[in-house]
């Protein structure tokens, strides 16, 4: 960060427990500064009083500290010399590698322009068979993971961008330990595909606070290669529900009036600053997002995931299925609102009714289970239900699976097959024809 404009003060008219104030001429919003060596930002200007939010906190920090301001916002370098590499919430390598250099460019700018934007249709397959066959997803899409903290989230973040096909991947992890750090960088390398993902990381030994640069580091570098080089991009950002705590943080710090569940009341434009980042643009590039938000007991209600509903288009929900021991994208509760932009356009003609059908028979398996379980006795057509949703948890909605649209559809017809008549399915009959035992 260059500090060519530093102004120095060293008088402070108050100190809270996350910021210090003092009268300062010249200062912008969101300009970097430090206070006795700890970085810190610009959160309020009034008049010549200036607050700054000091990102490690302010215990020792006494009213003669040195504060310095570097005449400039949070900022990223960027050029294709981002690509392979790792680094923190400040954007500083963190890989061992060298300083980016290339064009400076401020973060947490506003979201393009709806005049310059499409409507999404380009679908983004990711071999997750409860993804792309249930809840396919498009470019330029929003859409968060709901997930208990105890479920194997990152793991699938990093299956996705493995397998995803767009041109670059972008990490923003927050709050990760240095055990998923080092998953994610391992697993990154071992496959071979370091050359694409980029990786913006705030570690459990970072303050919580920094957290909160971490969107929009990712997000600045998305739209560098989305907008200026028009590729496919895909933003990872896990986890969300991190991102507001330390949000939560600040606002207690400073003294705000909490809002539910103790989330400031500014968590919803916080949030959505984020995720309407999301874009297809007129020139084949794209920004899509899909980010992780762990719920706490399961709770759909909470502040955060609620927000996050309201702003995205869908959610994908995991859960562990106890019938097969794997963790599931739940058919139920999860929902892709813009998959009917490319189902059976960019894919099979059958993939709509061969998608509805299959959740149709899971969720008979499910009344079955319920009427065994209060002791009703069972039909034929009970059990054969039951033994469909068991394979078709396995073969098919397991986080696991990794086989492209055609195979799971061709997959799931075995299994009608296997398991239904024709009748049964309450398919079209040319479709039926085509595809039922073949």
């Amino acid at each position: 960060m260059a500090q060519a404009f530093q102004r120095i003060y060293t008088r402070l008219e108050g100190i809270t427990k996350a910021t210090v104030a003092l009268n300062a001429q010249r200062v912008m919003n969101d300009e970097l500064a430090t206070v006795d060596g700890r970085l810190a930002q610009v959160v309020k200007i009034s008049g010549d009083l200036v607050t700054l939010q000091v990102f490690g906190g302010t215990e020792g920090i006494a009213t003669n500290s040195e504060v310095v301001f570097f005449g400039e916002a949070p900022s990223l370098h960027v050029s294709d010399d981002l690509s392979g590499r790792f680094f923190d919430a400040y954007g500083r390598p963190i890989d061992g590698g060298p300083e980016v250099e290339g064009e400076h460019r401020e973060i947490g700018g506003p979201s393009v322009n709806p005049y310059r934007r499409i409507q999404p249709s380009q679908i983004i397959p990711t071999g997750i068979a409860g993804i792309d066959l249930n809840n396919t997803l498009v470019s330029g899409q929003k859409i968060p993971f709901f997930a208990d903290p105890d479920q194997p989230y990152n793991q699938v973040m990093a299956t996705v961008a493995l397998r995803a096909d767009v041109d670059k991947i972008i990490l923003g992890g927050m709050g990760l330990t240095n055990d998923d750090y080092l998953f994610f960088r391992q697993t990154f390398e071992n496959a071979g595909k370091l050359s694409r993902i980029i990786s913006f990381v705030n570690t459990t030994d970072d303050p919580p606070v920094e957290r909160l640069l971490i969107p929009d580091m990712a997000l600045t570098a998305a739209e560098y290669f989305a907008v200026d080089k028009n590729e496919k991009v895909l933003v990872l950002l896990t986890d969300m529900t991190l991102y507001a705590d330390a949000l939560s943080i600040v606002s207690n710090r400073m003294d705000q009036i909490p809002s539910k569940d103790s989330m400031p009341g500014s968590l919803y434009s916080d949030l959505a600053k984020i995720y309407e980042k999301a874009v297809q643009l007129p020139s084949g590039g794209s920004i899509t997002i899909i980010a992780v938000t762990t719920l706490s007991g399961g709770d759909i209600t909470h502040a955060i995931p609620d927000n996050t509903g309201y702003i995205t288009e869908g959610q994908l929900f995991l859960r562990h299925d106890t019938d097969t021991g794997k963790v599931i994208v739940d058919p139920f509760r999860s929902l892709s609102r813009l998959k009917q932009l490319v189902i059976g356009k960019q894919t099979r003609e059958d993939h709509n009714h061969v998608m509805n059908t299959a959740i149709r028979l899971y969720a008979d398996a499910a009344d079955a289970k319920t009427k065994l379980e209060n002791g009703f006795d069972l039909s034929d057509y009970d059990l054969r239900a039951l033994d469909f949703a068991k394979e078709y948890s396995f073969q098919l909605l397991s986080i696991d699976v990794n086989i492209n649209v055609t195979e799971m559809l061709e997959r799931t017809w075995k299994l009608f097959a296997k398991y239904f008549t024709k009748e049964e399915l309450s398919i079209r009959e040319d479709l039926v024809e085509k595809y039922y035992g073949n």
